[in-house]
């Protein structure tokens, strides 16, 4: 039979939660980003990386807080650990492929356009296998069209987020992108989950699991430690701690990651004149020498 399904059994709490947790991963993600792009290179993939896990982070964290508020009417749900967790992982490899590619290639072109694909694709990835770790008396089966529509969102969310991040213009910036790309993975979760219908067998007793949020709240808690963990890291910049050197000056286009340049040699002045200089130098030289008898 044909199974009710209720993504707001504690109404508009999951959802807001929700999109907060989704802000949170993309600010400290993006913000990452964005300092990868002002330091050198031996300090560009640790920033890189942990962005990548800030927003896998927060954008799983979102996942199964709005899972929390959903229910499935005449049967429990469960949830499989493995597969849950793999999910996770799923998500930040491959935000983290995206998120490399544009930290070194600039956030411009094939560069983003691949990077933000990746990303989206990951986003999209992490929706739909943490969707197959449910576990419940039923058949899930989706709508290909509104599936489609979910990961088509996913994937302009990111290419966006990850353009913005690549302008690197300041604090401000970054917490306005963060809002924007937490809406629209917001969004594609929930449009996501339009696309689902659930056909249950009706052999199993509903009372006989927990509620959602007895189930997923432990799973919760690394991510979230995580995610604090990342945001004081932000906040206290490790390059300032340590006496590491500032920034790389900002003197290149937007978009573009910054090169430590080169140590300059030191020549000798003369380095500088024409060869006609200095042989008009030798000539001169020459004809002041005493010739021999």
């Amino acid at each position: 039979m044909q199974g009710t399904v209720d993504g707001f059994n504690y109404g508009l709490v999951t959802p807001l939660v929700a999109y907060l947790m989704a802000c949170l991963g993309g600010a400290l993600g993006l913000r990452c980003t964005t300092r990868s792009m002002r330091v050198t290179r031996s300090w560009r993939p640790g920033w890189l990386a942990l962005g990548s896990a800030a927003i896998g982070s927060g954008i799983w964290t979102m996942h199964f807080i709005a899972m929390m508020g959903f229910t499935i009417e005449h049967t429990p749900i469960r949830y499989d650990w493995l597969m849950t967790f793999a999910s996770l992982a799923v998500a930040i490899v491959m935000v983290g492929v995206g998120i490399f590619i544009v930290g070194y290639r600039g956030a411009r072109g094939t560069a983003l356009f691949t990077g933000g694909t990746i990303t989206g694709l990951g986003i999209a990835s992490m929706h739909y296998l943490g969707m197959a770790g449910m576990r419940l008396d039923g058949q899930l089966t989706y709508n290909t069209l509104t599936v489609a529509v979910s990961v088509a969102i996913a994937m302009a969310a990111a290419t966006a987020a990850l353009w913005a991040a690549g302008q690197i213009r300041g604090f401000l910036w970054s917490v306005g992108a963060s809002l924007v790309m937490g809406l629209a993975v917001t969004g594609m979760h929930y449009t996501g989950m339009a696309a689902l219908e659930v056909h249950v067998h009706g052999t199993t007793d509903p009372a006989s699991g927990g509620s959602p949020a007895e189930l997923l709240a432990p799973m919760l808690i690394g991510p979230l430690a995580f995610l604090l963990l990342a945001g004081v890291v932000v906040m206290f910049d490790p390059l300032m701690v340590t006496g590491q050197p500032a920034d790389v000056p900002l003197d290149r286009k937007p978009g573009v990651p910054a090169h430590p340049e080169p140590p300059h040699r030191t020549r000798h002045p003369a380095a500088h004149h024409s060869p006609h200089h200095t042989r008009r130098t030798l000539v001169h030289r020459r004809s002041r020498t005493p010739q021999n008898r």
